[in-house]
């Protein structure tokens, strides 16, 4: 990449938390742009975009109009919206690290609500009928998380405290990770399996009909990933027969239309993508987002680049 150490680079921010994340960084130059709107004119020159959180369509619109664009700075974990759509030449960077705290503490709170049937207590509570009755606990359950990365290395860090264990797979066998061409032998030893994975080719229908079979009778699937890893007919069918639970941040199609099935499925815990959505996300994203784009200023490459094999 070129040496724009020196060299004052124009970024365009959707937000007024942009203009102050990047406030004070040397050769940073943040102007506010709307998607729909002419470009500001001192943003037709920029050399860095940040697209709003979950943004795609109207942001790729703009790429005509920013010649000298080398580099597309992401607000979240997740770039499926935009690997492929992008010049070969054009830099994409992650939010790795600003969601992955968030994330696990919904995976260990969906793991509790349906473990301590917090739910049924819940309807109890309403119906004014009180129910004395022991639960299942997280403590002393085995957790096998497929996705080694920031949020796999965070839900373990929240597991242990809990008495739980946890066993990471990733994309390759390294030591303390199995590979994931292990999973078939590993699914049945596991009270619950966890998705952690970004949306590629090789994960798209990873959970399929033959992997929820290989799963433990009374295992928990938890999709903190995205929709389409997981097969949803063949969810839907092993959550009815009882023989599974899941609790599901995502879903496949998403939103979910009103008459889906997914909707009355047994044993299901289910929330509206909304894993990495709570108060200061913003602020942890434009952190790592404007450590990002400063390292780009001093002419280096930024840490959570996305290569070819995402």
């Amino acid at each position: 990449m070129p040496n724009l150490a020196f060299v004052t680079i124009t970024v365009l921010v959707p937000s007024e938390a942009g203009l102050t994340a990047l406030a004070g960084i040397d050769n940073v130059h943040a102007v506010r742009y709307r998607p729909g709107q002419p470009l500001p004119a001192d943003g037709a020159k920029a050399t860095v975009l940040v697209p709003g959180f979950l943004s795609t369509g109207e942001v790729l619109a703009l790429l005509d109009d920013l010649p000298e664009l080398e580099y597309v700075q992401l607000l979240s974990a997740g770039a499926e919206r935009w690997v492929g759509k992008l010049p070969e030449h054009m830099l994409l960077s992650i939010c790795r690290g600003a969601h992955g705290g968030s994330t696990a503490e919904w995976v260990v709170g969906a793991l509790l609500y349906l473990y301590r049937e917090f739910g049924g207590f819940a309807d109890l509570h309403r119906a004014h009928h009180w129910d004395q009755h022991s639960t299942d606990t997280l403590q002393g359950k085995r957790v096998l998380i497929v996705g080694a990365g920031d949020l796999g290395e965070q839900l373990t860090r929240r597991l242990l405290p809990f008495d739980a264990t946890a066993t990471l797979v990733g994309r390759h066998a390294r030591e303390g990770v199995h590979g994931i061409d292990e999973l078939p032998e590993l699914l049945g030893e596991f009270d619950a399996v966890v998705l952690m994975v970004p949306l590629t080719t090789e994960t798209t229908g990873l959970v399929d009909a033959a992997f929820l079979a290989r799963m433990a009778d009374g295992a928990v699937l938890v999709n903190a990933a995205r929709g389409p890893v997981v097969d949803t007919d063949a969810l839907v069918t092993e959550l009815n027969s009882g023989r599974l639970l899941a609790a599901l941040d995502v879903t496949d199609p998403e939103p979910l239309p009103a008459n889906h099935p997914l909707w009355t499925a047994k044993g299901l815990f289910l929330t509206p993508h909304v894993g990495g959505s709570c108060r200061g996300s913003e602020d942890r994203a434009w952190r790592i987002a404007a450590a990002e784009i400063a390292r780009f200023a001093e002419g280096k490459q930024p840490r959570n680049l996305v290569d070819g094999d995402y």
